[in-house]
């Protein structure tokens, strides 16, 4: 068997909330994707801008930000927890990258420190 892919999970908590928007999200992004010399593809956001308050869900856990940023050789995902300041982030590609420079950047960008982190080989 050999790899087909490489996956970092990561988890943060006590991120500086300020930068849990489109635009900064999108600049995260931009800039990753350079670092690790990536090609962004389409780019997807779920969330509640816009929604009037009355509408918001009441699970405290789904307030935040999901955003996917598809890359040539799969994709980036980032999941904000609004209230909590906490942060997943998943990076997925067939093409290997250096986890430690992806952890580092993310840590860098928003800030906070890692509760959870695995880097697996997806083999087939």
């Amino acid at each position: 068997m050999k790899p087909y892919g490489w996956e970092l999970l990561l988890d943060l908590e006590g991120c500086d909330v300020s930068v849990f928007n489109r635009k900064s999200i999108r600049r995260f992004f931009v800039s990753l994707c350079e670092l690790i010399e990536m090609e962004r593809e389409d780019l997807h956001f779920w969330d509640y801008e816009g929604v009037p308050e009355k509408d918001l869900p009441t699970e405290k856990h789904l307030l935040g930000t999901s955003a996917v940023q598809f890359i040539t050789t799969s994709n980036i995902v980032i999941h904000t927890l609004d209230p909590t300041g906490n942060l997943l982030m998943n990076c997925f590609s067939c093409k290997e990258f250096d986890p430690d420079e992806v952890e580092n950047f993310t840590v860098a960008f928003f800030g906070g420190t890692v509760i959870n982190c695995h880097y697996i080989e997806r083999m087939w």
